[in-house]
């Protein structure tokens, strides 16, 4: 008697695989070695069973930790009935439509999820709002009300499964079952399709759904919308509406985690003497000191003026960093008084500068 190959070798997977990796793994090798694509073949019949066994016990934690343990010798106790192919096949639901090439059974499928983007303002994502999208998703044909089948013509049960969209078939000792051919696994005739859908049952279809921005919303954020995606087959249930946020530049604001920055620009003589400016917010103007001797860059923070923490625990701040303008083009009495300006500061006028080159000559000493 041939001595049985360790599970893992079976399917071809490391001591440390995952469940899914153990579950992929099988997978390849039935679509690899089911009897119906090797037809004759005993070999490969008997390798499908061996996989099959393999994934039976692997599959399971508590018969993997056993096998883990003891290997083979425990194949006769507890927990290592004798493998149960039709189970085996339910678990792996869609496996024999992959390996027809056939489409699925009457089984109620969840319908597939959508993803779409939705461009919001600056302000929009940064306070919250409310936006209308429009989406095109398959909905059930209004004039054959989904059917498929001409208005006034009947739908008829397909007598090849018997209504059901599949048929079994057995060889050796596994069983399992397959789309119907004759119906393409709907369980149904349609003899006069539907002008509209062409006998497809669906239509594209386009909806408005509004979508509610929370305020503190970032741009890449993934709002979800329950039961929003396409529709479901065979009485399934639909599937779920991503909508992925893009939130467009603001020609002043960006964003800083929850803090808002913007750049004002002050003259020369504001600087030096001080002033109060208009700062833009998200929720309007607000004045704002700026202290005499303001240097160019200096940053300062508006407390409670940035977005609200997503979730509602606070609010940022705004930073405002301030530039201090230089005059490309002056008048000829506005040279002379700068230069006489210049003349009464001495070397006071770059006192920065003048710290700068007394630190660079320590360096030299």
């Amino acid at each position: 008697m041939a001595q049985k190959r360790d599970y893992y070798d079976v399917l071809g997977v490391p001591r440390t695989a995952t469940q899914d990796e153990i579950k992929q793994a099988y997978r390849n090798l039935a679509k690899q070695l089911h009897p119906d694509k090797n037809p004759d073949d005993p070999q490969a019949e008997e390798r499908f069973k061996e996989a099959s066994e393999a994934y039976n016990v692997l599959f399971d934690a508590d018969k993997r930790r056993q096998y883990d343990r003891f290997g083979h010798a425990t194949a006769g106790g507890p927990g290592f009935e004798r493998v149960d192919f039709r189970s085996v096949g339910d678990m792996l639901e869609g496996l024999v439509g992959e390996v027809f090439g056939q489409g699925a059974t009457r089984r109620a499928r969840q319908g597939q999820d959508l993803e779409v983007e939705l461009a919001v303002s600056f302000e929009e994502a940064a306070l919250g709002a409310e936006k209308t999208l429009t989406v095109e998703r398959l909905r059930d044909c209004g004039t054959c009300s989904g059917s498929g089948a001409a208005p006034g013509t009947r739908v008829e049960r397909c007598s090849a499964c018997a209504g059901t969209g599949e048929v079994r078939f057995q060889r050796g000792f596994f069983s399992a079952s397959r789309p119907c051919s004759s119906c393409g696994g709907t369980g149904k005739k349609v003899e006069s399709p539907c002008p509209t859908c062409k006998g497809r049952t669906a239509v594209p279809a386009q909806e408005e759904v509004l979508v509610r921005i929370p305020p503190g919303v970032e741009h890449g954020a993934l709002r979800s919308m329950r039961g929003g995606g396409e529709r479901g087959r065979n009485n399934g249930p639909p599937g779920d509406l991503h909508v992925r946020i893009v939130v467009k530049e603001h020609p002043l604001f960006s964003r800083e985690g929850a803090d808002v920055k913007v750049t004002v620009p002050i003259s020369f003589p504001e600087a030096v003497l001080g002033t109060q400016v208009d700062v833009p917010t998200l929720e309007g103007k607000v004045k704002m000191k700026i202290p005499s001797g303001t240097q160019s860059g200096k940053m300062f923070r508006l407390r409670g003026k940035g977005i609200e923490v997503l979730g509602g625990a606070g609010k940022g701040d705004e930073l405002v960093t301030v530039l201090v303008e230089v005059p490309q083009e002056i008048t000829a009495k506005q040279r002379k008084l700068i230069e006489e300006l210049a003349a009464e500061f001495g070397e006071e006028v770059h006192p920065q500068q003048k710290s700068f080159f007394e630190k660079l000559r320590g360096l030299f000493e």
